[in-house]
C-alpha cells in the first residue's frame, strides 16, 4: 500500500526546489502543493482513494478530479502520484454506478448528508448529496482521458470502466428529454438555489440535443436547463474517450457517437448567441424555448474553461468573442475592485472574485505575462493564511470564504506547474 506520508514528503521536496515568478507565490505553491495528500485524501484497503472536497468531508466527483488533476504532471518524478490518481478514479467509478444522479458522497455508509432532501428513491447512506449535474459525470471520463494521455500503454481501461461509461450514456440519453425523466429534486431547507423549481423538475425546456442538468458546478440550481458549458464538457470526454472504446463494445461506440453527434449540433443551433457586444458567442445557459442566461461562473467547467477542458482552442473565434464579453463587467459576476478584478459566483456574496476563475485565466491564456499575472494575483489574496480561498472581495483580502477549500489550492498549483514547466523547456 502506498505511504501517503512518504509522498507528502516527496511533494515538499519538489516544491522547495521550484522558483516561481514573486516570493509570495513562491511561498505559497510550496505550502499547498501537498495539500491533497496531506489533508485531504485517504488510502482504502481495496486500493481505492478517498479524497474529501476541503472543509466538507466529502468526496465530490467534480472537485476530486481536479483536486488530483495536477499532480498528473509530477508522475514521472514521483510514479506514486500516478497509482493515487487511478485510485481516485476507481473510486469515482465505484460511486458512479452506485447513483448516477448524485454528485457528492460519504466515505463509507453513514446517515450524514447535506440536508434532508425529497427524492423519488430513498437517500443511500452512500450519497452526501444527490443534485444531477452533467459535470459530475464528466469529471471521472476527464481524469481517465488525462490518465490515457500521459501513459497510453496503461491498461487501467477495463470493463469496469466501459461498464461505467455505458451507465452515464445512460443517464445522458435519459435527460436529453427531461420531461421524460424521474428525477427530480426538492430541498425545504436553505437558499432558494439549492432546490429546483417546478415541483423539484426544474423549469421547463424543449428537447435540444443537448443534456438537462439539474445544477451548475457551484451546485446552485440553473436558470434554464441546459448548461451550455457543461454540454461542451460532455462533448470533449467523449469526444476523447470515442476511439478508446474496444471493439468488443459498438453498441457503445455508437451510442457514444451519436450523443456527441446530437450534444455538439444542441450548442451550434441554442448555444451560439448574440452577446452584448454584438459579437456571436456562447450562452451560459439555454432552455430550448427562447430563453437564454449570458453569464459566466468561476466554478468549472465555465465557458473560460472551455480550452483547458478541451472543447476548443484559444484561438476559436466564438470562445474569442465569449471570452471578451464574460472578462468583462458585462457579465454579471465579473467583479473589479481595489485589489482584485475577475469572475465570482451567485454561490458567493457580490463583489467576491474566485481564485479557481483567476487561475483559469492563466491556464486558458496563451501569454505567460498573464499566466504570470494571475498566479501573483491569486498569492496576494490569501491574507496571510497560506491558502488559497473559494472567494475573496475585491477591495479586501482579509474578507474571503472558506478556510481551507482544496480545489482552489491545486488549480493554482495547476497553473503555478504550467508556469513551471514553460521555464523549464
Amino acid at each position: 500500500m502506498i505511504n501517503l506520508k512518504t509522498v507528502e514528503k516527496k511533494l515538499d521536496d519538489y516544491a522547495a526546489q521550484q522558483t516561481l515568478p514573486s516570493k509570495r507565490a513562491t511561498q505559497l505553491f510550496r505550502h499547498v502543493l501537498n495539500d491533497v495528500i496531506a489533508k485531504a485524501t485517504t488510502a482504502n484497503l481495496d486500493g481505492t482513494f478517498f479524497v474529501a472536497t476541503g472543509d466538507i468531508p466529502a468526496m465530490w466527483l467534480r472537485d476530486a478530479t481536479f483536486q488530483i488533476l495536477p499532480y498528473l504532471s509530477l508522475a514521472d518524478e514521483i510514479p506514486e502520484l500516478r497509482t493515487i490518481a487511478k485510485g481516485v478514479l476507481r473510486q469515482e467509478l465505484i460511486y458512479v454506478q452506485h447513483d448516477p444522479y448524485a454528485n457528492a458522497f460519504n466515505q463509507t455508509a453513514s446517515d450524514a448528508h447535506w440536508a434532508e432532501d425529497e427524492s423519488n428513491i430513498p437517500i443511500s447512506p452512500f450519497v452526501w448529496e444527490r443534485k444531477f449535474e452533467v459535470d459530475s459525470l464528466c469529471a471521472p471520463l476527464f481524469l481517465a482521458t488525462a490518465l490515457h494521455q500521459q501513459d497510453p500503454t496503461d491498461d487501467f481501461l477495463d470493463d469496469e470502466f466501459w461498464s461505467t461509461l455505458a451507465v452515464i450514456l445512460g443517464v445522458f440519453q435519459q435527460e436529453q428529454h427531461h420531461g421524460d425523466s424521474p428525477y427530480f429534486f426538492n430541498r425545504s431547507t436553505g437558499p432558494a438555489s439549492d432546490t429546483l423549481k417546478n415541483h423539484g423538475r426544474g423549469t421547463e425546456v424543449g428537447d435540444t440535443g443537448m443534456i438537462w442538468s439539474g445544477f451548475r458546478p457551484s451546485d446552485d440550481a440553473c436558470q434554464y436547463g441546459y448548461l451550455v458549458p457543461s454540454n461542451m464538457f460532455a462533448v470533449s470526454v467523449l469526444r476523447d474517450l470515442l476511439p478508446l472504446i474496444p471493439d468488443n463494445q459498438q453498441t457503445l461506440r455508437q451510442d457514444t457517437a451519436k450523443l456527441i453527434e446530437e450534444v455538439t449540433a444542441g450548442i451550434q443551433e441554442y448555444g451560439v448567441v448574440t452577446l452584448p457586444t454584438g459579437q456571436k458567442g456562447y450562452a451560459y445557459e439555454v432552455d430550448g424555448l427562447g430563453h437564454v442566461n449570458l453569464m459566466d461562473d468561476a466554478n468549472v467547467p465555465s465557458l473560460l474553461s472551455q480550452p483547458f477542458l478541451g472543447y476548443t482552442t484559444p484561438d476559436d473565434p466564438l470562445y474569442q468573442n465569449t471570452r471578451a464579453f464574460i472578462l468583462s463587467t458585462q457579465n454579471p459576476y465579473y467583479y473589479s475592485g481595489r485589489i482584485l478584478e475577475g469572475i465570482g459566483s451567485a454561490h458567493t456574496p457580490a463583489n467576491y472574485v474566485w481564485p479557481i476563475s483567476l487561475a483559469m485565466e492563466g491556464l486558458t491564456s496563451t501569454d505567460p505575462l498573464v499566466q504570470a499575472a494571475r498566479l501573483e494575483a491569486i498569492a496576494l489574496t490569501d491574507n496571510r493564511t497560506q491558502q488559497c480561498h473559494e472567494g475573496v472581495n475585491v477591495d479586501d483580502p482579509r474578507q474571503f470564504t472558506r478556510e481551507w477549500f482544496s480545489w482552489s489550492n491545486m488549480t493554482f498549483c495547476q497553473l503555478a506547474l504550467k508556469l513551471l514547466s514553460a521555464q523549464s523547456a
